[in-house]
Formats: C-alpha cells, sequence, structure tokens
C-alpha cells in the first residue's frame, strides 16, 4: 500500500528527473534545429521544452496535494492532481494539432529540405533513446505512486518517442529518396496519434472528476465481505470514487434491528477491516446501518445485485 509520505516522494522524484532529463534534451534538439535550420527538430526541441514546464507543474501540484485536509478542503487536496492531469490532457491534445498544422502547412508550402545534414540524424537518434529512458522511469514512479498526472506524463513521453522516431523516419526517408514531402505526411500522422493519446487521458481523468469508475471489481469485493461477516447482510446504496489514487467507499448494510448500537458498529468496523484487508489504498470507509427490512426505496449508488452483477 503507498502511503501519502511515498506518493509525494515518488510524484517529486519523477517530476525532477523529467525536467532534468526534457531540459537536456531540448537544448541539444533546439540548437541543433536552429543552427542547421532543421525545422523537424525545433518543432521537438519546443515539444520538448513544453514537457519540461509541464514538469515544473507537476512540482507545484505536489506541494498541493500533499497538504493534510482542512475546513475548506475536508477530502484533502488530492483533486488538484486529477485537474493537472486534465490540463496535461488538453496541452497534449494541442501540441498534437500544432504538429498537425504546421505539417500542413509544410506540405503545402513544398516541405523542407531534402537534404537534411547527418547531425540532425545523430540528435534524433539520440533523442529517441533518452526519451525511451523519461517514459520508462515516469511509468515506474507513476505506478510505484498510483499517481495518474505521472502515469499521464509516461503516456506523454511515449508520444514524444513516436514522435522523435517519426522524425527520424522523415529525415532518413527525405534524404534517401531526396523528397521534400515525407517528413510533413509522417508528421501529420504522429500528430494524429497524439491527439488520440490526449482523448485517452482526458477521458480517463474525467471519470474520476465526474466521480465514475471502471472497474467494478471493489464492488463485488464488498459484496463477498459483507457476505462472510456474521450479521452484516444486503449491501446497499454503494458507492466507490477514487481520489488522487485512493479509494473513497460508502455503502450501507442491513443488521438485526434488535442489536444494540454497540453490535451494530462492531459489525461494521469487522466489515470496514475485511475491507482494508482486500484493498490497497482505502482512503475513507463510510458504512450505515439499518434494520433488515427497511423497504426505503434507495434513489442512488448500487444494489447487492448490481455489485454481484457488475
Amino acid at each position: 500500500m503507498v502511503t501519502s509520505g511515498d506518493k509525494t516522494k515518488y510524484i517529486r522524484i519523477a517530476a525532477i528527473t523529467a525536467i532534468i532529463g526534457n531540459a537536456i534534451l531540448a537544448t541539444l534538439k533546439l540548437t541543433t534545429g536552429i543552427f542547421f535550420s532543421s525545422g523537424s527538430l525545433t518543432g521537438a526541441g519546443i515539444d520538448s521544452a513544453t514537457d519540461a514546464l509541464i514538469s515544473m507543474v507537476t512540482l507545484v501540484v505536489v506541494g498541493i496535494i500533499s497538504k493534510p485536509a482542512d475546513v475548506e478542503h475536508p477530502w484533502g487536496h488530492g483533486r488538484a492532481e486529477t485537474v493537472s492531469t486534465v490540463l496535461l490532457a488538453f496541452l497534449i491534445f494541442f501540441a498534437g494539432a500544432q504538429l498537425i498544422l504546421n505539417s500542413v502547412s509544410m506540405l503545402f508550402s513544398g516541405g523542407q529540405s531534402a537534404t537534411p545534414p547527418p547531425i540532425a540524424i545523430v540528435v534524433t537518434l539520440i533523442a529517441i533513446v533518452g526519451k525511451l529512458l523519461l517514459a520508462w522511469s515516469q511509468h515506474i514512479l507513476g505506478s510505484r505512486a498510483d499517481s495518474a498526472m505521472i502515469k499521464a506524463n509516461a503516456k506523454n513521453m511515449a508520444s514524444d518517442v513516436v514522435i522523435s522516431v517519426g522524425v527520424f523516419a522523415g529525415l532518413v526517408l527525405s534524404a534517401w529518396t531526396g523528397s521534400a514531402y515525407a517528413d510533413p505526411v509522417l508528421a501529420i500522422l504522429i500528430g494524429a496519434w497524439i491527439i488520440k493519446t490526449a482523448i485517452g487521458i482526458f477521458l480517463e481523468a474525467n471519470l474520476e472528476l465526474m466521480d465514475g469508475n471502471h472497474d467494478m471489481e471493489p464492488y463485488r469485493m464488498i459484496a463477498r465481505v459483507v457476505a462472510s461477516v456474521d450479521g452484516a447482510s444486503n449491501p446497499h446504496r454503494a458507492r466507490i470514487r477514487r481520489i488522487a489514487g485512493f479509494w473513497d467507499i460508502a455503502f450501507d448494510i442491513d443488521v438485526d434491528p434488535q442489536c444494540t448500537v454497540l453490535e451494530a458498529h462492531t459489525i461494521a468496523s469487522k466489515v470496514e477491516h475485511e475491507i482494508k484487508q482486500n484493498l490497497e489504498n482505502v482512503y475513507d470507509i463510510m458504512i450505515h446501518v439499518e434494520p433488515c427490512g427497511d423497504t426505503a426505496i434507495e434513489p442512488f449508488g448500487l444494489s447487492e445485485d448490481d455489485m454481484n452483477g457488475a
């Protein structure tokens, strides 16, 4: 189970690693691209500089999410990570769209130079290796922190690998065929792939903002746990949401109407304990106890049938 302190530590390491790595790659690509008048390398350098800026924002965000809950934010500040992930998705989307627009303009204006300098190809190869290492490190640290923001940045780095591969293929193909159109055509395809990645990141983060959840196994687990605890039955009005990688769970259970308050509380505590034993990264569990036989209409949440059939 990842603690709040571990999560903050891993996010900080990921952000600092990304800032340093992207700053080096951006400097290398921009210097080479501007000096040798290589539009594709200059564009890739700008993309890496944007990644460094994104990682700087990540450092700011980790300072926010590490703050304890307060009067204005009783659930803590974890949503800042989700909001930042949405913003990251928009930045990736616009980077892909800009790449497409620039490439279309290049295509209709006759393309770029058909004889790229060898140094441009070498720098692009270095960028591919560098981005692969950055994407791998972000994926590992994002998984350890269970951070949607860092995982999204890992996908962004993977997109950058595709960008670098596309730039490399375009440069080689242009030098080999003498065609001025190979690079912009490949760039358009890469831009479309980047936009697809951005949409996927946005939809995943938006699901969390809307308190939705694709993973139905926690619901099934709750139903199994309630069935295994003596005195507890009929889990219903179940609602599960994610807050920056942590589970916030609420549901009702039925107990014998003749139970004392202490007995009902003990049963609910056993259910809570068993859930925490079966599910990592639980932020909070709220269990409401009701007497068996209560047939009130439930206006929201999942019923026991929904949970078992999920």
